[in-house]
C-alpha cells in the first residue's frame, strides 16, 4: 500500500486511536505495525475476528483477559543463561496463569467464539513451572521460606542468631554501668552488623569495633567485642541465605529457559488476542459495523462518517465501481468535498485492515490493491516547488502506478495554475486514469469538468449540497448532480458589500448567468423534491408504524379472544369434572350402602352356616364311633402343639390345655371344638390309615379353591371394596392366615380406599405394604384374625 496515501489520509491517527484501546505493549506494537491487506480471505478473517471480539464485549463485558505481562525480555535473559530476579519470575508466572485461564475460558466457549478459541489454543499450560514459581516467591517479590528446606533451616538459624545478638546488646544498653557512655539506649545496624551508639568521649570505655560515625562526629557506632563472634555468625548465615536464594532463582530461571519457546508462542497469542479485542473496543467506540466485502474493486458506503472528526458528523453516501468508475465532486471550497474524499479513502483502508467502519449496515466495499491520494497543500520550500508543481509530482507518480484494482483520490485537481489550463489538464488526467481502469474520485471547482462527466461513459457528477435558503453547505453528498461554486452567495454572507457583489455579477456572460440560474432553480427544485421525499419517507414510516401497531392490537385481541375462549373452555371442563365427581360420589355412596346391605346379608349367611356347621359337627360327633387308636393320651399338652383327632381322623392345634373336665380346646381348620383328651394323640405318633371326615374334606376343598391372592387392578374403588369384603370372608372360611391384595401403584387412591376398609375390619388382624419380592407398594399383605 502506498505510504504517502496512508499519511495523507491520516491512517496513522486511526492507529493511534486504536492503540489507546489496547491493554498491552505487545498489542500496541501490533497495532502500530498494522497495514491494510489486499487478500480477500485474510481481510474476511480479520473482520470476523473483530466481530467475535465485539460479540464477546456485548455478551460478557466483564470477561477478564488481562493479568499478563510483556515478558519477552525475561525470556531472552533466561535463554542466555542469566538468573531472573524474583519480580521477573513472578511476571512469568502471572503470564502463565493468565494464559491458562484465558485458554480455559475460550475452550468452554469454542462454539460461540471459534476464531478467538483458535488463537487461544496456542496458549501453553505449564502448571508445574507456574506452581514452583508461585510457591517459591511471595507476591511482594520476596523468596518464601518454603522455597526449599535448606532456606527454611537457614532462616530459622538466622532468626535465632539475631535474637541472641539483640538480647546481648539489649542487656548492655540496659546496664547502668554502660548507659552513661551511650548517646541513646538503642540497638541499630551498620554495615550489616548490630551496633550501639557510643559518645565519642567514652570510646575507650566500650571496647569493640567502630563501624560508623554520626554526621556531627559526636557519636560512634561500635560493635562490642562481646557480640563480634555472634555478628560474624549472622554474616555467615546471611551469606548462606543469599547463596541458597540464588540457587533457587537459578533453578527457576532454568525452568523458564527450558520452556522459552512455548512461553514465547503463548505470549504471541496473548498479544494477538489483545490486538483483536482492541479492534473490537474501537468498533464499539465508533458504533461501527463490519462491511460486506467482495473481490471486485468497488464501494457502496451508506451513511459513512469520518472516524477522526469530533462532535456531530454529517454522514455521507458514496458509491463507485458498479455504475461508474470516475466520480467528479464539484461545489464550493467550504462545502466538505475534501472531507467526503478522505472519508471514502480512510474507510477503505480501515476495512482492509480488519477494522469495522463507522457506516450504516449494508455498506459494501471491494478490495483495492493500491490506494493513491493527492490531498492538501504539500508545497516544498526546500525543493523550491510550488503547490501546483508538488501536486503534479504526485499525480505523475500515481499515473505511473494506477491500474484496475487501484483507488485514486484527487483533491482540487488542476488547482494552482491558470483556470483554463488547469481545467484542461484535469480533464486529461481523469481520462488517462479512466482508461487505465482505476477507480477515481476527484474534487474540483472547475465548471468544465461537469460537462466532462456528462459526456463520458462510466463518469458521474456529484456535489456537496448547498442550502439555497440559509446559504450554508449541508455537507451531504449528492451523486448525479453537479455542484455550483456559490461564490457570490458565500461572499455576500461573509460581508462583502452588496454593490461589489452586484458589480461582479455584471461581468458574467448572459449564458453563464442563465446556466447558473437554471442550476440554482434545479437545485432548489431538487431540494424541495428531496424534502418531499423525506416527508414521504416519514409518512411511509409512520404508516408502517401504524400498520404494525394495528397488527399488534389485532394480534393482542386475537390472543385475548383465544385466552377468553380457552378460559371458558377450562371453566366448562371444570364444571363437567365437578359434576362427574359429584355423580361418582353419589354412585359410590349408593354402592357403599348396597355393600353394607350385602355385607349384612353375607354375615347372616355366615352365621347361619356356622350354626349349621356346629350342628353338623355334633351330629357327626355322635354318628362317628369312638375309635380305638394305639397309643396313650398325650400328657402335658401346651397351646400351639399339633395333635391328631382320632375320632375325626384330622389334625388340629391345641388352643387351650386340658380343662377340669378333661377336654382340650382344639382348632381344626376354622372349627374350634372341645375334644376329650383320650381322643387326642401327638402328631409325632403314627397316624392310622383311613379316610377324611366329611366336614374336614369340605373345608380342605374350600381351602384349595381360594387363592391367597386377589387382583383388584382395573376396578373402580367401590367395585374393589365389594370384592375385598367377599374375599376376606371366603379366605377366613377357607382357613387362610395370610392373603395378598394386588391393587397396583397408580395414583394410590385405590390403595388408600382398601386400607381404610381393612382398618378395624373384623377379619383382619393386621396389614402392611408388600416388601421387596412381594410386590412393594402395589400389594397389601393381610394377616387374618
Amino acid at each position: 500500500m502506498d505510504k504517502k496515501a496512508l499519511k495523507r489520509l491520516e491512517y496513522h491517527k486511526v492507529l493511534e486511536q486504536l492503540a489507546a484501546c489496547s491493554g498491552s505493549s505487545l498489542g500496541r506494537e501490533k497495532i502500530m505495525a498494522m497495514e491494510p491487506l489486499d487478500n480477500l480471505q485474510a481481510i474476511l478473517r480479520k473482520q470476523e475476528e473483530t466481530s467475535e471480539g465485539r460479540k464477546l464485549l456485548r455478551l460478557e463485558p466483564f470477561a477478564e483477559a488481562g493479568g499478563w505481562k510483556d515478558i519477552r525480555a525475561q525470556l531472552r535473559k533466561a535463554g542466555q543463561g542469566a538468573i531472573l530476579d524474583p519480580e521477573e519470575l513472578l511476571a512469568v508466572a502471572d503470564t502463565l496463569t493468565a494464559g491458562r485461564t484465558i485458554r480455559k475460558f475460550f475452550q468452554d466457549r469454542q462454539e460461540q467464539y471459534p476464531l478467538l478459541y483458535e488463537v487461544s489454543s496456542a496458549l501453553v499450560s505449564l502448571p508445574e513451572l507456574e506452581r514452583k514459581i508461585k510457591n517459591a516467591i511471595l507476591p511482594g517479590g520476596e523468596v518464601a521460606d518454603g522455597a526449599s528446606p535448606e532456606l527454611a533451616q537457614i532462616r530459622r538459624r538466622l532468626a535465632a542468631a539475631q535474637a541472641q545478638v539483640k538480647e546481648h546488646l539489649e542487656h548492655i544498653i540496659r546496664s547502668p554501668s554502660y548507659q552513661k557512655y551511650l548517646q541513646e539506649p538503642i540497638v541499630t545496624i551498620r554495615e550489616g552488623r548490630y551496633v550501639v551508639p557510643v559518645k565519642i568521649e567514652h570510646r575507650s570505655q566500650v571496647p569493640g569495633i567502630v563501624h560508623d560515625q554520626s554526621a556531627s562526629g559526636a557519636t560512634l557506632f561500635i560493635e562490642p567485642m562481646a557480640v563480634v563472634e555472634k555478628n560474624n555468625e549472622l554474616r555467615r548465615l546471611m551469606a548462606a541465605e543469599k547463596r541458597e536464594i540464588q540457587r533457587i532463582l537459578a533453578e527457576l530461571s532454568a525452568g523458564v529457559a527450558q520452556h522459552a519457546g512455548p512461553i514465547g508462542a503463548s505470549l504471541e497469542a496473548l498479544g494477538e488476542l489483545d490486538f483483536i479485542m482492541a479492534r473490537a473496543r474501537y468498533s464499539q467506540k465508533l458504533d461501527a459495523w463490519a462491511p460486506l466485502l467482495e473481490g471486485e474493486a468497488c464501494m457502496d458506503i451508506r451513511r459513512g462518517r469520518h472516524p477522526l472528526l469530533q462532535g456531530e458528523v454529517v454522514p455521507i453516501d458514496i458509491r463507485l465501481g458498479a455504475d461508474f468508475d470516475t466520480l467528479v465532486i464539484t461545489g464550493p471550497n467550504t462545502g466538505g468535498k475534501t472531507v467526503a474524499l478522505k472519508t471514502a479513502g480512510l474507510l477503505v483502508l480501515m476495512a482492509q485492515s480488519g477494522l469495522h467502519i463507522p457506516a450504516g449496515e449494508g455498506s459494501r466495499l471491494g478490495i483495492f490493491r493500491q490506494v493513491f491520494a493527492d490531498i492538501g497543500d504539500e508545497q516544498s520550500i526546500e525543493q523550491s516547488l510550488s503547490t501546483f508543481s508538488s501536486h503534479m509530482n504526485n499525480i505523475v507518480e500515481i499515473i505511473g502506478k494506477a491500474g484496475p484494482d487501484s483507488l485514486v483520490l484527487l483533491d482540487e485537481l488542476g488547482a494552482g495554475t491558470d483556470p483554463a489550463e488547469g481545467a484542461a489538464l484535469a480533464q486529461s488526467i481523469l481520462e488517462k486514469l479512466h482508461s487505465a481502469g482505476a477507480k477515481t474520485v476527484a474534487t474540483t471547482h472547475y465548471g468544465e469538468l461537469k460537462d466532462f462527466a456528462l459526456t463520458r461513459e462510466r463518469v458521474e457528477n456529484a456535489s456537496v449540497e448547498f442550502d439555497a435558503i440559509t446559504l450554508r453547505p449541508t455537507y451531504r453528498l449528492l451523486i448525479g448532480k453537479p455542484g455550483r461554486s456559490n461564490a457570490f452567495e458565500i461572499a455576500a454572507r461573509l460581508g462583502l458589500p452588496e454593490e461589489v457583489v452586484k458589480r461582479a455579477r455584471s461581468f458574467l456572460t448572459a449564458e453563464h448567468i442563465q446556466a447558473e440560474e437554471l442550476m440554482r432553480s434545479l437545485e432548489k427544485t431538487q431540494q424541495e423534491a428531496e424534502a418531499e421525499r423525506r416527508r414521504a419517507a416519514e409518512l411511509a414510516s409512520e404508516a408502517r408504524a401504524l400498520k404494525e401497531r394495528y397488527e399488534k392490537i389485532e394480534a393482542d385481541l386475537a390472543s385475548k379472544r383465544e385466552s377468553i375462549l380457552s378460559k371458558a373452555a377450562e371453566e366448562a371442563q371444570a364444571l363437567v369434572r365437578a359434576a362427574r365427581l359429584e355423580a361418582e360420589a353419589a354412585v359410590r355412596e349408593l354402592r357403599e350402602k348396597m355393600a353394607e346391605e350385602a355385607a349384612r346379608e353375607r354375615e347372616n349367611a355366615i352365621r347361619e352356616a356356622r350354626e349349621k356347621l356346629r350342628k353338623l359337627q355334633q351330629r357327626v360327633g355322635r354318628a362317628v364311633p369312638e375309635k380305638t387308636v394305639p397309643g396313650e393320651a398325650p400328657a402335658g399338652l401346651r397351646p400351639g402343639e399339633e395333635v391328631f383327632l382320632t375320632r375325626y381322623n384330622q389334625k388340629g392345634y391345641v388352643l387351650e390345655p386340658p380343662g377340669a373336665g378333661g377336654e382340650v380346646l382344639v382348632q381344626v381348620g376354622v372349627i374350634k371344638m372341645n375334644v376329650p383328651l383320650r381322643e387326642l394323640r401327638r402328631v409325632k405318633e403314627a397316624r392310622p390309615a383311613g379316610g377324611q371326615s366329611e366336614v374336614a374334606g369340605v373345608l380342605l376343598n374350600k381351602a384349595r379353591e381360594i387363592s391367597p391372592e386377589l387382583d383388584l387392578r382395573g376396578l373402580y374403588a367401590d367395585e374393589a371394596l365389594l370384592e375385598v369384603e367377599k374375599y376376606l370372608d371366603d379366605a377366613y372360611l377357607a382357613g387362610l392366615s395370610r392373603v395378598y391384595l394386588i391393587h397396583g401403584k397408580g395414583t394410590g387412591s385405590l390403595r388408600a380406599a382398601i386400607h381404610r376398609q381393612l382398618s378395624g375390619h373384623r377379619r383382619v388382624k393386621s396389614f402392611r405394604l408388600g416388601e421387596h419380592g412381594e410386590g412393594g407398594l402395589g400389594v397389601t399383605v393381610v394377616e387374618l384374625a
